[in-house]
């Protein structure tokens, strides 16, 4: 159980700069870090689609690995949560998955254009999810 804890705040972590990595370009206006000829970060983050009534699809998924990381931090805290933090994960990481999956059609088919930070943020999550299954199989 030690290992998926580690591997949940180790992808928690990663997931969690690359949202407000994603963020922040979006708000501050600033071209990404993409490598030359390996994606279009600046069409997907500037797209119809990177934002709900204002607010930043990218700020939506830092919230979602704060909670994962939150969780993981009531659970050693307060033993007697650990069943719930387990089932509220693998809700969580359910929803993060089928969201970053339906953005990541939508980067291939509607938009055409690639970003590699949220492509690393879908195999995150998707990561996240398996993880979250099996923690919830040992439950």
């Amino acid at each position: 159980m030690k290992r998926l804890r580690l591997s949940i705040l180790i992808l928690g972590l990663i997931g969690l700069i690359d949202s407000l990595y994603l963020t922040w370009i979006k708000i501050s206006h600033t071209e990404a870090l993409c490598l030359p000829g390996f994606g279009n970060c600046d069409i997907v983050n500037n797209s119809r689609y990177s934002e709900i009534m204002g607010i930043p699809i990218a700020l939506l998924g830092a919230l979602a690995y704060l909670t994962i990381l939150g969780l993981l931090f009531v659970e050693q805290r307060m033993p007697h949560w650990q069943e719930n933090t387990s089932l509220i994960l693998f809700g969580v990481t359910l929803a993060g998955t089928g969201y970053s999956a339906y953005l990541t059609y939508l980067e291939f088919a509607i938009i055409k254009a690639i970003c590699p930070f949220c492509l690393l943020s879908a195999i995150v999550m998707g990561l996240l999810f398996v993880i979250a299954i099996v923690r919830l199989a040992k439950a």
